[in-house]
């Protein structure tokens, strides 16, 4: 009985490293800075700005930048709000095909309070695309995101 409880507590222990390992993995991560450095906060301001190397935070593994001291707070104050949904990937792409694409950090929406980012090169912008059949896809999109992120 003692080994169990060693082992479970061990396990427990042990989990949320592992959570935080599959979030880097599966996270829209370049140079080991989530939306390529773009401060999370500034989009609810309506401005995408990016960060500054001088205001990092790491949030369950994943390292955001931000352009000030009081983005930062309030980022570490609510996490879950401020974070991009999908990991920072392609929502049109999540939803349509379930794949990880990589995004324009100025091509974005908030949706019921979260930031959607979006693929917008070479005459692609799928925000727009986005827009056409919204509720479909975001619902396609949650259900494709569970197979990276559970």
């Amino acid at each position: 009985m003692k080994n169990t409880l060693i082992l479970l507590l061990f396990i427990s222990a042990n989990l949320p490293a592992q959570s935080d390992d599959a979030r880097k993995r599966n996270y829209n991560i370049k140079k080991n800075i989530a939306i390529e450095g773009y401060d999370p906060v500034s989009y609810f301001d309506g401005k995408p700005t990016e960060g500054d190397s001088k205001f990092n935070y790491a949030f369950k593994g994943v390292v955001y930048q931000f352009s000030n001291t009081s983005n930062a707070n309030k980022f570490k104050a609510s996490p879950e709000k401020y974070e991009p949904v999908y990991g920072g990937w392609c929502a049109y792409a999540m939803g349509e095909t379930g794949e990880k694409v990589k995004i324009d950090p100025q091509t974005y929406k908030i949706v019921e309070g979260r930031l959607y980012l979006f693929y917008n090169f070479w005459g692609n912008n799928t925000l727009k695309d986005w827009n056409k059949n919204e509720k479909s896809l975001k619902t396609k999109a949650d259900q494709n995101w569970k197979k990276f992120i559970p």
